[in-house]
């Protein structure tokens, strides 16, 4: 698992992190207690700072960037960002769950409990209210979430969390 120091910035990674062996994690990047980071998933903290939240996992084949001087990307607690996402300099909230496939570009920012829903495209500049559920591409609010589904974030969150104790044992 490559984790690489760019410049002045090295790598900041709670005690409980899981990184998978294929995943690299380079840069301006800070991991918070009990978050993942999974196969070929790449988080570049070259440019500008990366920040993951606690217990908020980052799974297969993401690739997670900034753009300097314009865009730094912030996840909060809880977070489920599923497989082939493209995160690149945006802001999502609490328990959010970000379906597989989705690109989020620069400056968006996605309010708390949202799902975003496989294969959504948000450009650049989009504010999502809190507990939004967002499809298409472009992505567009369809409704509000309906109290029993804004659990979906930290359910996948809590997914995971069990899925990284599993991997840190068999590592031990």
């Amino acid at each position: 698992m490559p984790i690489l120091r760019f410049k002045q910035f090295t790598p900041v990674i709670a005690q409980d992190v899981y990184i998978a062996d294929t995943a690299a994690v380079i840069g301006d990047v800070v991991l918070e207690q009990g978050s993942s980071v999974w196969f070929s998933a790449v988080l570049r903290g070259d440019v500008g700072p990366i920040r993951i939240g606690p217990r908020s996992n980052i799974q297969d084949c993401c690739s997670v960037h900034t753009t300097g001087g314009v865009s730094e990307t912030i996840l909060g607690a809880d977070v489920t960002v599923g497989h082939g996402c493209v995160l690149h300099g945006c802001r999502i909230g609490d328990r959010v769950l970000v379906g597989m496939g989705s690109v989020i570009l620069d400056n968006v920012v996605i309010g708390e409990e949202s799902v975003i829903a496989a294969g959504t495209v948000l450009t650049s500049r989009v504010v999502i209210p809190p507990r939004s559920l967002v499809m298409g591409r472009p992505g567009r609010v369809v409704r509000e979430l309906e109290p029993d589904e804004r659990r979906l974030g930290l359910t996948g969150a809590e997914h995971y969390i069990e899925l990284r104790d599993e991997y840190m044992k068999a590592r031990a």
